[in-house]
């Protein structure tokens, strides 16, 4: 579910009452850890962690208007959804988190290619989704994508 929300704040004053406070949570966490280089900005109707277009001028191949897409939040029709690129492109960071998340998590890892859901917002693990954020800088991030896309 995609938002017309111009703003982080505005996005989150027009969620239902029970996705408010794990939204602001989830974004705080996030904020708290994003390595420098990227910036927050509702990216694709959602909360948007990105390489902005005065650091990676090119910006994302499919619409190079729009910048270098990294991390989304979104609070969809049944969960919370965290985006995050890292885990698609990366193999060792995926094996990473899912380990760390088996460990510290009782319940069952719901995951596509680049998205966590979580169905239950008190299953949130904000100290791990902090780390996972620490883990890949916007370098990092551009040269992976640059590697994949650029060949």
């Amino acid at each position: 579910m995609t938002s017309n929300a111009t703003t982080p704040e505005a996005y989150i004053a027009t969620l239902p009452e029970d996705r408010k406070a794990p939204i602001k949570k989830l974004r705080a966490t996030i904020l708290e850890n994003l390595p420098e280089g990227f910036e927050e900005q509702m990216n694709y109707g959602m909360l948007g962690y990105v390489v902005p277009h005065e650091r990676y001028p090119d910006g994302y191949h499919c619409d190079p208007k729009q910048p270098l897409p990294f991390m989304n939040v979104a609070s969809q029709k049944n969960h919370i959804a965290l985006y995050h690129m890292g885990l698609y492109s990366d193999p060792e960071l995926l094996a990473w988190f899912k380990n760390a998340y088996a460990e510290q998590v009782t319940t069952k890892l719901d995951m596509g290619k680049s998205c966590i859901r979580f169905k239950n917002p008190k299953h949130i693990p904000y100290e791990l989704i902090g780390e996972l954020t620490t883990k890949m800088t916007a370098n990092d991030w551009i040269e992976r994508y640059e590697k994949a896309v650029k060949r």
